[in-house]
């Protein structure tokens, strides 16, 4: 395996480079856009099994290094309902990072490493084994890689049938505030307001980081949302939240230059084929559950690292991408099942807001064992240095 394309510099993209260059195998990034992703996007929050896979591909402590740990999480119904969520022992904390610095971390590694990323080729198809870019130009490969993100060119390329993703009925909305709120930096806070959801921290810098799931009545792209002025977002903002505590404080305070639109919230729902021929996925492009799950990054960077894994101890590719499915599949659905419930009660109508204050206590009968509930998924831990064996080819 001389020549493996991976399409998408995101963050699937780099871990599965890193990953394969820690088996030996050389690859090459295909980004579309073209320039870098410096600077771009908002935050996220990676679960102690997605900083375990980052540790495989020698990335965490420079995460960690931009990160706010969060040790503790609380969750709020209005001013007079605040319920402290059970949290696991012995797993590590939460780590709270803007996706520009995880980015950045991550590119920064490949780069060191010698990976080779080529910006401006946008994939428009594939003749046999070989990569048609937007451009004119062309790659040949013995693996393509689909890291291409929720609106995958590649997932077409599987499967011209292949569902697409599906918009949640919220944008994504995020900032950072002057205002304190009076809560401890490792804290983070899940509030339910009158009109939305919001969730928020302080930062141990000073002020406080804040995001919201804005309901709205269509999906936006990135750059639509961003053609819309700041003054017309705010405005849309304080009359969603204004009258919770804190959200309208966290809003009053928040110069316009620090808030960021990030578009429209979308999951993936089951895609039936993960691979065809020489061409497979990872990442967002064939797992994204809801945001809610708080495990999207984590489980594309730990499905990467297993791809690498499967295709440096199995030498024919059709098997070694079986595999690979067979030890990731049932996880993400796991993941994504358990929280595809919740956009409904994060964007709720006259209906649910009235049943949100019987809803809530229902929501935390599912957390108060959370080593039934998020335990599995934040305890597991990939054995790199274990061969992939004959009884995975049969799980």
């Amino acid at each position: 395996m001389k020549n493996v394309a991976i399409i998408g510099g995101g963050i699937a993209g780099p871990v599965t480079a890193l990953a394969l260059r820690k088996a030996g195998i050389d690859a090459t990034i295909y980004e579309a856009y073209p320039t870098s992703a410096e600077g771009v996007g908002g935050s996220l929050v990676l679960a102690p099994n997605g900083m375990a896979a980052l540790e495989i591909v020698g990335v965490a402590g420079a995460v960690r290094a931009a990160a706010q740990p969060s040790t503790r999480s609380v969750m709020t119904l209005g001013s007079r309902t605040r319920l402290e969520l059970p949290s696991l022992s012995q797993v590590g904390p939460l780590h709270a990072v803007r996706r520009a610095d995880l980015y950045r971390a991550l590119h920064d590694e490949a780069v060191k490493q010698g990976v080779n990323v080529e910006y401006g080729r946008r994939l428009t198809g594939v003749e046999g084994t070989t990569a048609v870019f937007a451009d004119g130009s062309r790659a040949r490969f013995d693996v393509l890689v689909g890291a291409d993100g929720i609106h995958s060119t590649v997932r077409r390329l599987i499967d011209p049938d292949a569902p697409g993703p599906k918009w949640t009925g919220m944008l994504g909305v995020e900032g950072v505030s002057s205002y304190d709120v009076p809560e401890d930096p490792e804290t983070i806070v899940f509030a339910f307001g009158r009109r939305g959801y919001y969730l928020y921290w302080r930062n141990a810098a000073g002020g406080s980081t804040w995001g919201v799931n804005l309901p709205y009545h269509r999906p936006l792209s990135l750059t639509q949302a961003r053609e819309v002025p700041h003054e017309e977002w705010m405005r849309i903002l304080l009359e969603t939240y204004g009258e919770d505590v804190p959200g309208g404080d966290l809003l009053r305070h928040t110069p316009m230059t620090s808030m960021q639109v990030t578009g429209a919230l979308y999951i993936m729902p089951s895609v039936p084929h993960w691979y065809r021929d020489r061409m497979v996925l990872v990442g967002d492009a064939v797992h994204a559950p809801s945001n809610s799950s708080g495990q999207g990054a984590s489980l594309s960077i730990e499905s990467a690292v297993e791809l690498a894994r499967c295709l440096r101890d199995i030498e024919d590719v059709p098997r070694a991408f079986a595999t690979y499915e067979r030890l990731r599949r049932t996880r993400v659905e796991k993941v994504a099942a358990r929280t595809s419930k919740i956009n409904s009660t994060k964007a709720p109508g006259p209906v649910v807001q009235k049943l949100i204050p019987l809803l809530m206590p229902l929501m935390l009968k599912t957390f108060m064992n959370p080593d039934k509930t998020v335990g599995p998924e934040q305890r597991y831990r990939i054995d790199w240095d274990t061969p992939v064996g004959a009884a995975a080819h049969l799980a």
